[in-house]
């Protein structure tokens, strides 16, 4: 059976349980319990012989004897079990729910399961398979999992220019389901790019990630696609920390990081004021290796990010166009950035792409540097793929070609060789440089810069799609708000 016509059987189940209230996201959690219950049992017999460390009674084995209301009641008990365990297996099981209820179905989806061997199916089956329905369950707006979505195109340019070496490690501070880290695995262990030896490989296995993920249910779905990817083990530690990242100085640093952090601002505080009527107030993380207290996410990400790097650590980071623009906090990072660190590249998104609307957003690249009284950034690279360029999830979705000129002009083998494709001559060039005095000149050293003409405002007949248009006024909307706080914030 091919892995398409696996993930159709899978996910066809999901239309049965959605009568009985059961979303996307809830199924694939159970998914996720199951699978990993039937690749313990399968790596418990021959050949492997191999104890994951479930407990007899609470194994594959004691749901597969077992129907109707017992089924339910020992599933229930089961997985409560399973969540206070220690290492990989509870950090799989943390918080986990029955969300069927109805034990008939329950045991369809048992019998599913069981009728794979899930261990004997390739890394590259079983990670097709997995990420079609991360996919899938992405694309449900309701659910709100799209945020947790980065479009695999994207990430395999940002992978593709970065260009990860063996042996180094690699982290994500909001790993989301792992996506980063599925495409730097691929990365690496492509003999076109790499030709691992043994304890290379072994190192990509067990060593080269680290990730955090606050969010439980997110969480337990990166764990099991990394290990349906092949990354890591079903014993031992995971590889994913429940910790908020931004709480304090990493314990460790790395050589490359890979990331779109969350955007938006960290959760409010409620409390009563003297008069006794209840307020809100931001919640600022108090890090005396940050440069500005903020209580913005995206601008703590990127300061977090760079006390993540080695002294010759590389990032690459999504972040939104307030990142950019915005005063006060906004401004002090920036400055900082082109100061201590190089700055050498920013790639200017289209709207469309994400399954979070009304986003704007950009790939800032640096690379870290030892401390120094000189600037590290001499000029920053743009590409605008955003002027005159339209996505649709649906109809017109990003694919990793609409994105090889970049990588392309990126020269991931050796950037210092640039050539810009903008010129006086050519003014419609997407790619050019801009020199860090520049930058600084510019209102709050502000790095959301544009030089192309918007082709739609001089051509009515040639207008995108409605959809596109909708859209588009929307995220312009949405823009001009964040615009707008940013100075009220000031």
């Amino acid at each position: 059976m091919t892995a398409a016509s696996i993930v159709s059987k899978v996910w066809s189940f999901c239309t049965t349980l959605r009568d009985d209230g059961v979303g996307y996201g809830d199924y694939l959690e159970q998914l996720t319990y199951l699978i990993f219950l039937k690749m313990a049992d399968e790596y418990a017999k021959p050949l492997y012989n191999r104890d994951v460390g479930i407990p007899e009674g609470n194994d594959w084995n004691s749901l597969t004897i077992r129907k109707g209301a017992e089924l339910e009641a020992h599933y229930v008990a089961l997985l409560r079990r399973l969540g206070q365990h220690q290492g990989m297996l509870g950090q799989v099981f943390a918080k986990a729910q029955n969300k069927i209820t109805d034990p008939a179905k329950l045991f369809r989806l048992i019998n599913m399961v069981d009728s794979e061997k899930w261990v004997m199916l390739g890394a590259d089956v079983k990670g097709v398979i997995y990420e079609g329905l991360l996919e899938r369950n992405a694309e449900d707006t309701k659910s709100g999992a799209g945020q947790y979505f980065t479009p695999r195109a994207l990430i395999r340019a940002m992978v593709a220019c970065v260009r990860p070496e063996p042996g180094r490690t690699i982290a994500d501070p909001a790993c989301g389901t792992g996506g980063f880290f599925l495409a730097a695995h691929d990365f690496l262990a492509d003999p076109g790019h790499w030709p691992l030896d043994r304890d290379q490989k072994a190192f990509l296995k067990h060593q080269t990630f680290h990730g955090n993920e606050i969010v439980a249910a997110t969480r337990r779905l990166c764990l099991m696609n990394l290990l349906l990817h092949g990354i890591g083990e079903m014993t031992g530690e995971a590889a994913i920390s429940p910790a908020d990242a931004l709480i304090s100085p990493p314990s460790e640093t790395f050589d490359y990081v890979l990331a779109n952090p969350p955007f938006g601002k960290k959760s409010a505080m409620s409390f009563t004021n003297a008069e006794g009527e209840q307020e809100t107030d931001d919640l600022t993380y108090n890090r005396q290796d940050f440069w500005a207290t903020t209580s913005n996410k995206q601008l703590n990400f990127v300061q977090h990010i760079r006390t993540m790097l080695k002294t010759t650590g590389r990032a690459a980071v999504v972040v939104p166009d307030n990142v950019l623009f915005e005063g006060g906090a906004g401004e002090t990072i920036r400055r900082k950035l082109l100061q201590t660190t190089d700055l050498h590249t920013i790639l200017r998104l289209p709207t469309g792409i994400f399954y979070a609307q009304g986003v704007k957003a950009n790939v800032i690249f640096f690379d870290n540097r030892p401390a120094s009284p000189d600037p590290q950034t001499a000029k920053v690279w743009y590409y605008d793929y955003r002027t005159n360029v339209h996505h649709t999830l649906k109809q017109k979705p990003l694919t990793y070609a609409h994105l090889e000129d970049f990588v392309a002009r990126y020269k991931p083998e050796n950037r210092h060789v640039r050539e810009p494709t903008w010129s006086e001559d050519t003014p419609d060039g997407r790619w050019r440089a801009y020199s860090r005095d520049e930058l600084l000149q510019r209102d709050k050293a502000s790095l959301d810069v544009f030089w192309l003409k918007d082709a739609s405002m001089a051509d009515l007949e040639n207008l995108p799609e409605p959809e596109v248009l909708a859209g588009e006024i929307v995220e312009n909307l949405r823009s001009a708000l964040a615009r707008f706080e940013a100075v009220v914030g000031d």
